[in-house]
């Protein structure tokens, strides 16, 4: 009921601590009706100041200056109706109603002009500088392109005051004004403080953050960029006051080539659409609208399905027509208004701007839509990679792909995709030179093998297989065929997974497994193949014998494509025993280990003897990938080493990438990261520049990432898992990006950026693959972002996600200890959030969780935090609770067992004791708050040098009760001093500095 002017006042006071938006700005509305039948001009003063602050921050601009005209004649009527501050907020605003003005283009500019004259009578009548004044001129200017020069010179030279806009803000205008004369170095450089957090206020740094990104982009900043796209959009998104700002962030991600993370932002401020009430906000809104869809259309996307006003379904082209005729129209109103064509230039300015990357920004972001919208992103280099050039004569383009075929080149795959396609669509020509046409489909039939290996389709790829050695018997080139046929006994079924994600040797069959193969079949097999091998090299050796009508195609160097053959099948017969010693592990019988070892040790000798080094490094990669699984890390390096080295005097650079890999692998678990993170840039640089599009880029990204992290290279390691997640959720792989992500945020958070982290997680929790995530993962997640947003102090947010979480694992039988540490996390945060009653419900949950799963340290901790909070919003009077939950950890401490698993560390018990000693001391019960701060110094002497710090922090409570409480100066002076000379012999300079302050004002107040 609003029948007083008290209860209008204190509705106004409850008002005032809701979030910007509809429901306060309705109310604040009707607060201003109730308040305006009372004889209390001074509750009206209060309601319109309400008002007017509710329509600026959510971009109401048209009817802001209609409210600032009745405070106005209140000012003028009543001024004793205005409290100090309120007094002040009337000069305050009148800067609020001149960008008001400025945003409807229908206000004519002799208002503005007019509405500024004013503002400078009463500011000068008042004695205030008119440096707000010159502002407010200047940004009319900036608006309308007329006197900018002038304008700037006449603000920037007047001292700023009281009134001057805040110096976050005014940092923004003046970047801004540098931007648009084309330095955007110097703008960033003005921009520091507040992008760097130092400077800010209500409207900083989100506003700043969205004007920095194109300038960052242009610089090549990327990882700012990205820093301050994933966290300035989460201060904006939805926020009718912010539309231009939105907008930005559209364009951003359109000139960084994220267009399915600007669909996502598009959906999800499809109400701005309907925010009307700043038209210049609107338009800078619409223009970062228009450049992503123009962007989806040009890209061939018109027909993709956006978000756009509510009421009806929208494609691409439709909403881009839509939204370019209100836009053009809105900046003709403005460049008619202003009799300028600054506007309008501005606009066309922006939409004329094409993507600054030339491939997408790895934002770390889940983005459903992104696959839709965009190709998969190549990796980062590929632009100057030198990928085969596919020749137009189909007599080349064969020539060529056989020639890299024999050297085992990667980037032979596209050639002999395009010769497929050419043979499907009747444009392969024939020709004497190729050989016989079932030679090509003998070949084709291979690389169909290989390629169906991949997507895991290990009996099609057999079968295509088979069919390659039939057609090479066929064509009188049994080494061909003996080396495919060998194959399919190889590839019948391979090992779920390498260590490196990969499978070894030359990488060219990753199929996971499908099945248990018949060993014994396998092992006839291969002994068949081997003695078929002997025969054949009997029969004729490798030197001058007469080549086969297939043979005779290849060109002149028969030899070299009969020893590769020969060592293809030495090669598959030792990757079938490798694939029978793994599933085995860890019990592996002799005779495996035996037969395995024999088969590497053949197939290295071989090759040595046959100057193949190449296959020299494949022998070695094998011992080494088999070594590294049964733990012998040792000779794993020195095999890849050494394959290495094979590798580099076989002049085939492309086949190092895996070794590379799998020794970065061996090296991170050794505590190398920097010569991991090495070769792993090689790897990636290797198969980027010979166009190896098997090589398994996304966790060779992750590894990279992870490497990086540990050599203290954030930044790298931020875009390195970054590309990582991007790659595993084009390949589907949503467990995995997941779990890159999870690896991102705690890199972000661990590096003070909390807000990108929170962004990164919010993605995958929002998205609709979340649902397919593992149980346990999407429960990481999820803690993992409570928490985050707990540490930007989003309370209630973050409790929110606890509570989700905790009826997750209330359901977890075999893990009940996980409930009992959710439970905790979201009673503390809700009182944070001053969720009192709910708080105390998850608080009882905590402990009854606690009762079937202890975990006594948490707990503890958590009523600690209780106590803590408690005196926090209640002070004295929340004394006796207090002391309740710090009872209730005593307790809980007591009934821990000495010598369990589970006993209370030093720490715990010291936290009790000092936070104990804080309540006691709020309360002046001052001896007793001593003797607990005295407990807490002992309790942490027990965590010897861990509890070093602690301990400081109680010696100075120690102090402060034993000085400022019970006036002993002298015994806390000595306290202190011997406390200050433990710290500095610690190395804890910080901690001895406090101290010692302490110490130096007791002493100053004991001379007093």
């Amino acid at each position: 009921m609003l029948d007083t002017p008290e209860a209008v006042v204190e509705a106004l006071r409850q008002n005032n601590d809701r979030p910007y938006g509809l429901q306060r700005t309705v109310t604040a509305e009707e607060l201003v009706e109730a308040a305006e039948p009372f004889d209390k001009p001074d509750v009206l003063v209060t309601a319109l100041l309400e008002l007017m602050e509710a329509y600026e921050y959510t971009g109401e601009h048209r009817k802001s200056p209609v409210v600032f005209a009745r405070i106005l004649k209140l000012w003028d009527t009543t001024p004793e109706s205005f409290s100090e501050w309120e007094a002040r907020q009337v000069f305050w605003r009148f800067k609020w109603v001149t960008t008001s003005l400025l945003q409807v283009p229908d206000v004519p500019l002799d208002t503005l002009h007019g509405w500024i004259d004013q503002m400078r009578s009463r500011y000068e009548a008042a004695e205030h500088g008119t440096q707000p004044v010159a502002a407010m001129r200047y940004h009319v200017a900036a608006h309308t392109g007329i006197g900018v020069a002038d304008a700037y010179d006449l603000w920037i030279t007047r001292p700023r005051t009281q009134l001057s806009d805040c110096e976050a803000c005014e940092i923004r205008h003046l970047a801004q004004h540098r931007v648009t004369a084309g330095d955007d170095a110097a703008a960033l450089d003005t921009w520091s403080p507040v992008l760097a957090g130092s400077t800010g206020c209500s409207e900083e740094p989100q506003t700043s953050q969205a004007r920095a990104l194109l300038p960052l982009l242009r610089l090549g900043r990327t990882d700012e960029a990205r820093s301050h796209h994933l966290t300035g959009y989460r201060r904006v998104r939805g926020n009718t006051g912010m539309l231009h700002e939105v907008g930005l962030h559209l364009e951003f991600c359109a000139l960084s080539r994220n267009e399915g993370r600007g669909l996502e932002i598009l959906a999800e401020n499809r109400p701005l659409f309907e925010a009307t009430g700043a038209p210049l906000d609107r338009l800078g809104f619409l223009t970062g609208v228009e450049v992503l869809l123009a962007r989806l259309v040009e890209d061939g996307h018109a027909g993709t399905p956006v978000a756009g006003p509510p009421g009806r379904n929208w494609t691409a082209d439709e909403l881009l027509t839509h939204v370019r005729s209100e836009a053009d129209g809105l900046a003709a109103a403005f460049d008619a208004r202003n009799g300028t064509t600054a506007v309008g230039d501005r606009r066309r300015l922006r939409l004329a701007r094409q993507p600054l990357l030339d491939e997408p920004l790895p934002l770390g972001l889940r983005t459903s839509t992104s696959r839709a919208v965009t190709p998969a992103a190549p990796a980062p280099g590929a632009a100057s990679a030198t990928a085969q050039d596919v020749p137009d004569d189909f007599v080349a383009l064969v020539r060529e792909a056989r020639r890299l075929a024999t050297v085992g080149h990667p980037g032979g795959t596209r050639l002999w995709t395009r010769i497929a396609e050419r043979l499907a669509d009747g444009t392969a020509t024939d020709d004497d030179q190729l050989g016989p046409r079932d030679l090509l489909h003998a070949e084709l039939a291979e690389q169909r093998a290989r390629m169906l290996a991949h997507e895991d389709r290990t009996a099609d790829s057999v079968a295509e297989l088979r069919r390659a050695s039939e057609l090479f018997e066929r064509l009188d080139m049994p080494w061909h065929a003996l080396s495919a046929r060998t194959r399919t006994f190889a590839w019948a079924t391979v090992p779920d997974e390498m260590p490196d994600g990969t499978t070894p040797g030359e990488g060219d069959a990753t199929s996971h497994a499908t099945g248990t193969p018949d060993a014994d079949a396998v092992r006839a097999g291969i002994d068949e193949a081997l003695s078929e091998a002997e025969r054949l090299k009997a029969e004729a050796p490798f030197e001058g014998e007469a080549r086969g009508a297939g043979e005779a195609a290849y060109g002149a160097d028969v030899e070299t494509e009969r020893v590769l053959e020969y060592l293809s099948v030495l090669h598959s017969c030792t990757f079938a025993a490798y694939q029978e010693v793994l599933r085995q592990l860890p019990q592996v019988p002799d005779a495996a280990l035996r037969r395995f070892e024999e088969c590497a040790g053949r197939l290295r000798s071989e090759a040595e003897r046959l100057s193949v080094p190449h296959q020299v490094a494949n022998a070695r990669q094998f011992t080494a990938e088999l070594a590294a699984r049964r733990g012998d890390v040792d000779l794993a390096e020195t095999e890849l080493r050494a394959a290495l080295k094979d590798v580099d005097a076989s002049g085939r650079p492309w086949r190092a990438t895996r070794a590379r890999a799998m020794l970065a692998q061996i090296l991170l678990a050794k505590e190398e990261p920097a010569q991991a993170a090495e070769l792993l840039h090689q790897a990636v640089s290797e198969a980027v520049r010979h166009d190896d599009t098997d090589f398994p880029l996304a966790p060779t990204y992750a590894l990279l990432g992870h490497a990086l992290s540990h050599t203290g290279d954030f930044g790298g390691a931020v875009r390195h898992l970054s590309e990582a997640a991007t790659r595993y959720d084009q390949q589907g792989a949503h467990d995995e990006a997941t779990d890159v992500r999870l690896q991102l945020a705690d890199v972000l958070a661990r590096t003070g950026q909390q807000a990108d982290a929170v962004a990164v997680l919010e993605s995958v929790l929002s998205d609709e693959t979340a649902a397919l995530l593992d149980e346990r993962l999407h429960a990481q997640a999820r803690l993992t972002l409570a928490r985050g947003l707990r540490e930007l102090e989003e309370y209630l947010p973050s409790a929110e996600e606890f509570l989700r979480l905790a009826d997750t694992v209330a359901t977890w039988e075999d893990d009940r200890s996980i409930h009992t540490l959710v439970a905790a996390e979201a009673a503390t945060t809700l009182a944070m959030a001053d969720r009192w009653d709910a708080a105390d419900t998850a608080y009882q949950r905590a402990v009854a969780s606690h009762a079937e799963a202890p975990n006594p340290s948490l707990i503890m901790h958590m009523m600690c935090e209780f106590a803590r909070l408690v005196m926090l919003a209640r002070g004295s009077e929340g004394v006796d609770t207090a002391l309740d939950h710090l009872a209730q950890a005593d307790a809980v401490g007591a009934a821990v067992p000495d010598g369990t698993d589970s006993f209370v560390p030093w720490y715990e018990r010291g936290t009790v004791h000092y936070r104990r000693a804080r309540v006691l001391a709020e309360a002046e019960r001052f001896e007793e708050a001593l003797a607990e701060a005295e407990s807490a110094v002992a309790a942490h002497e027990q965590g010897g040098q861990h509890g070093e710090v602690p301990r400081a922090e109680a010696v100075r409570i120690a102090a402060l009760i034993e000085g400022n409480g019970l006036g002993r100066y002298a015994d806390a002076i000595v306290r202190l001093t011997a406390a200050a000379r433990r710290c500095r012999a610690a190395d804890l300079a910080e901690a001895a500095d406090i101290l010692d302050a302490l110490r130096q004002d007791y002493l100053t107040r004991q001379e007093g």
